[in-house]
């Protein structure tokens, strides 16, 4: 018998709603009345936040994988989502399956070969790391530096992030009975709180969340028709780009129409079991032991820095580089975290805290890392010591990296055509779980939604994304998104003290009532 996650009661909230339409249709109208302006002024606002409050962004992601730790530590982690009866509603499996779909899946095919490649050809300026590399040492150390950096940006500041907002939002729902929003967590903290300032937390969640479906939708198009083009000959051109965005926002309606369990879990599994098949045949075909040693290599260079990537600021050479990667990435994240967060916590009732930390962490970060060093390092040991040409190939088109690096392996066709599919089918369940979010949001926190809603949802991020690759205003509503990632970096660290207050409040009150 299926578990039943208690329903609390919901109900449409205008305030979030209408606020949440009209900002969105604010950036549209702004990116599409004036693409140059608008682009340069979110651009300006970005690079302004990040440039004076990157130190922010380093110092939050830090305090979340602390926080982390403590709650798997301490007494907290014995805690059950959904109370001591509850057991959990999708198998471990099924669980992992979801969590990494929606987390970052689609990302680990886009920037596999394009990040470590631009890392080791276009390194930073530090005593790690050579820019101007003539010798094998010097090649080596940057390729050696290059992963370190890619594991820093996926790995396990990554996942505290979405790890914190999601534990959070599920103990006060699951075990405290309320709505599965950031809004009821804040009132469960704070019961004074204005509403106003609860809804415009909701509503900035779901714009972000929207604003960055539909810029990946966008980008997502471009590398399948990249795939397509070096595929079958396909022309890049915006109708074509027009039909993918179509297929996939269909696909991801049928998806989110079906339900969490018939649509977005089976899905999942799918793509999932794909990407590892696609991952295992370039390791078996590929330079298997060099990549089985770069592997623990890896990782030994991963520990080993960690402290020193983790609060490395740049302050000391004056380059930007890390505004462009580090400070870009953790933005993401955290712009991100209302979706992923909200998404994680809703299929992981009855799971301990414990459990649901280390699953969060460390299981999508091992296999993160595997398939950075599977594709990155491939990519780095066809620069080092094979044909080359893949750095220019990433200069020229990041969309593109994944084919070129492809076209090196025997059955590249075959092997094309299965990455565009798992590419199309990540997209698939980025699209119809942010559905379901902002559903979930605009309902109250329901945790199931209306049919219609969802389906609304998910066929409106699909026309605005194809809207805004038409209009070139995909860069400009990324930005936007990204620009969000600030605000959300306080909300985070309120998250992240509210739960472990919360949960020490709890279990206080049972050690009391068991007092004789």
């Amino acid at each position: 018998m299926a578990t039943r996650i208690p329903r609390p009661d919901a109900g449409f909230n205008p305030t979030v709603f209408y606020g949440a339409i009209g900002l969105i249709a604010f950036l549209l109208a702004t990116a599409l009345l004036n693409l140059h302006r608008a682009e340069e002024a979110f651009l300006a606002v970005q690079r302004y936040a990040t440039a004076n409050f990157g130190w922010l962004l380093v110092l939050t992601a830090n305090i979340l994988l602390i926080a982390c730790g403590y709650l798997a530590a301490t007494r907290h982690g014995d805690v059950r989502l959904g109370g001591s009866e509850a057991r959990p509603e999708f198998s471990r499996t099924a669980w992992f399956a979801m969590l990494f779909s929606a987390g970052m899946g689609i990302g680990l095919l886009f920037y596999g070969v394009a990040e470590p490649i631009q890392h080791f050809s276009h390194p930073p300026l530090s005593h790690f790391s050579t820019p101007e590399a003539n010798t094998p040492l010097e090649l080596a150390g940057n390729a050696q530096h290059a992963m370190g950096l890619t594991y820093l940006h996926w790995g396990l500041h990554a996942w505290a992030i979405y790890a914190i907002i999601a534990l959070g939002l599920a103990y006060v729902s699951f075990n405290r009975g309320k709505t599965l929003s950031i809004g009821a967590f804040l009132h469960q903290l704070w019961p004074n709180l204005p509403r106003l300032a609860v809804d415009i937390v909701d509503i900035l969640a779901i714009v972000a969340t929207v604003c960055g479906v539909a810029t990946s939708l966008g980008f997502g198009a471009s590398q399948i028709n990249a795939g397509l083009s070096f595929l079958v000959g396909a022309e890049d051109t915006i109708a074509a780009k027009f039909v993918i965005i179509g297929v996939v926002t269909a696909l991801a309606t049928l998806s989110v129409a079906l339900g969490l369990d018939k649509g977005i879990k089976w899905l999942s599994e799918v793509n999932m079991g794909l990407a590892i098949g696609l991952a295992l045949f370039l390791l078996i075909v590929g330079p298997t032991v060099f990549l089985l040693d770069s592997f623990i290599q890896n990782l030994g260079y991963y520990v080993q820095r960690f402290i020193y990537l983790s609060t490395w600021t740049e302050s000391y050479t004056g380059e930007t580089w890390q505004l462009d990667w580090t400070i870009f990435y953790y933005a993401w994240w955290i712009s991100w975290s209302p979706f992923v967060g909200i998404f994680i916590a809703r299929i992981s009732y009855g799971r301990t805290v414990r459990e649901f930390i280390l699953g969060t962490l460390l299981v999508p970060v091992l296999f993160t890392f595997l398939w950075m060093t599977i594709f990155g390092d491939s990519a780095i040991h066809i620069e080092l010591f094979g044909a080359g040409g893949l750095a220019d190939a990433v200069s020229k088109s990041m969309p593109d990296a994944l084919f070129a690096f492809l076209s090196h392996y025997p059955l590249t066709s075959l092997l094309s055509a299965l990455a565009i599919f798992i590419i199309a089918t990540f997209f698939v369940t980025s699209a119809d779980s942010g559905a379901l979010v902002v559903a979930m949001i605009a309902s109250g926190g329901d945790h199931e939604a209306g049919f219609a809603p969802r389906v609304t949802w998910a066929i409106a991020m699909g026309v605005l994304a194809a809207g805004l690759l038409f209009a070139g205003g995909l860069g400009a509503l990324q930005t936007a998104a990204i620009v969000t990632g600030l605000p959300f970096a306080l909300v985070l660290l309120v998250i992240a003290g509210g739960t472990i207050r919360l949960i020490g409040q709890d279990l206080d009150k049972d050690a009391q009532a068991a007092k004789p």
